[in-house]
């Protein structure tokens, strides 16, 4: 089978340090990536991070368990297994290069054996870039999210982007900013020296 062809890593790690990220038209547009930037952002502010008591009981219940990078292909397959979709294959594969990189990361949730809801994203300096999340199990985006911010939390990052301010994202404490503002928290989480994948707690709920 010919590979595809991927955005080179150095040109995609540039773009986000300058605000840009890419998407596609849809899965079928096999080579088309676009890049986007906003006049203003979504992010979620560690300090003012919210999730409901009643979540997080659930979680519990249900025995959700996070992890980190052990199915990264597995949670960009789960985020574009929709209807509509910006995950082409060139992005894809280019987000599973920076995987092996150790840029791009996956925070999953497990119920037992099974794989049942994640996220994944670009981490740079102290900003962490989420793209998309799954699930396959009731609540379990919001697991990810939670565990999401818990790692961030316990490993000091400076910069939580969503791209996009969307109602749903609003209940976690999600707030929309000027591309100013954002430029600037950017370019200071950026100076930040921190590793995603140095996880210190192993009981995250």
């Amino acid at each position: 089978m010919e590979q595809q062809t991927i955005i080179p890593p150095g040109e995609i790690i540039q773009a986000y340090r300058n605000g840009y990220f890419p998407m596609a038209e849809s899965a079928r547009a096999d080579a088309d990536v676009f890049w986007y930037t906003a006049r203003k952002r979504g992010i979620i502010p560690l300090e003012s991070f919210h999730i409901s008591k009643r979540s997080l009981r659930y979680f519990n219940s249900f025995g959700y368990r996070p992890e980190l990078d052990k199915a990264f292909e597995h949670v960009i397959d789960g985020c574009a297994s929709r209807d509509s979709t910006w995950i082409n294959p060139v992005i894809k594969n280019t987000f599973c290069e920076l995987h092996r990189q150790g840029l791009a990361h996956s925070v999953e949730v497990w119920k037992d054996s099974e794989l049942v809801g994640g996220l994944y994203g670009i981490a740079l300096g102290g900003a962490f870039f989420a793209e998309s999340v799954f699930q396959s199990a009731p609540e379990a985006h919001k697991a990810a999210i939670y565990f999401c911010y818990r790692q961030l939390k316990q490993q000091q990052f400076g910069l939580w982007d969503v791209q996009f301010h969307t109602p749903h994202l609003e209940q976690f404490g999600c707030t929309e900013i000027s591309g100013g503002r954002y430029r600037k928290l950017l370019a200071g989480a950026l100076r930040l020296d921190r590793r995603f994948d140095g996880r210190s707690d192993e009981n995250l709920i």
